[in-house]
């Protein structure tokens, strides 16, 4: 799905509000994407979120694999990725009069914190694929996404990276058709201090799975500059798109 918002050619931004979710416990596992999409429903009633939000997708975790990962997390329960109109848009949503009378109040229901409390601002750099910075994944694509390289202290990136390090596009994430670097822009809420979201997508479940079994999560892969640090990996299928 292509969004409106103003294109990387050209140097101006993409920006996107990326949340890493965990469901309120009362919610079984396999219940929690349809309570999000009836959340992400309320944003219809919010005149603000439509001109804020102009594309989002929900990236639920996959929930069985016949390929078992050692480094992806089962602590989360979802990712998802907003892009916004202008990078403003991720602090005025936070007090859009709107937003708080129709959506907060539901927050509560699907998740298990407010969202503020785990959203990060980032600027997205398209690494490699797909030739176009304008785009989003349509509803059903599998992505491995990867918070990584957390720390409690904040250090505004000085620069994007300029290419796709070796350690972003090694091996099995090669197979990837498209590998999106969204480096965090602002400070995080305390415990979701990272310095990247990594996405790689893919075309098929196996590629994927065989992507995720191969990162490397020993000690010796957790420094350097692009090493992973403290990371969240996720498998996600998109279980809900828009517009």
């Amino acid at each position: 799905m292509k969004m409106q918002a103003a294109s990387e050619k050209g140097g101006a931004a993409v920006w996107k509000m990326i949340y890493l979710a965990r469901r309120n416990p009362a919610l079984r596992p396999e219940e929690f994407a349809e309570a999000w999409r009836e959340h992400s429903a309320l944003g219809r009633q919010c005149r603000n979120v439509g001109q804020r939000v102009q594309a989002v997708a929900q990236c639920a975790r996959m929930l069985s694999m016949s390929v078992q990962a050692a480094a992806l997390s089962q602590d989360y329960d979802g990712v998802n990725l907003m892009v916004l109109a202008e990078r403003e848009a991720g602090s005025a949503i936070w007090s859009d009069p709107e937003t708080l009378a129709i959506m907060r109040p539901d927050e509560p229901r699907v998740f298990a914190d407010y969202v503020r409390n785990f959203s990060l601002l980032c600027r997205q750099q398209v690494l490699h694929g797909c030739g176009s910075a304008d785009v989003l994944p349509r509803q059903g694509q599998l992505i491995l996404i990867g918070f990584v390289q957390r720390s409690d202290v904040w250090q505004r990136a000085a620069a994007l990276p300029q290419a796709c390090p070796p350690q972003w596009q090694r091996g099995a994430l090669a197979l990837a058709r498209r590998i999106v670097c969204n480096t965090v822009d602002a400070p995080a809420p305390a415990g979701y201090g990272y310095r990247h979201v990594l996405e790689w997508w893919f075309d098929t479940l196996e590629q994927a799975q065989v992507a995720a079994a191969s990162i490397d999560v020993s000690p010796s892969a957790q420094h350097g500059e692009f090493g992973w640090g403290k990371h969240v990996f996720m498998l996600t299928r998109v279980t809900h798109a828009r517009p």
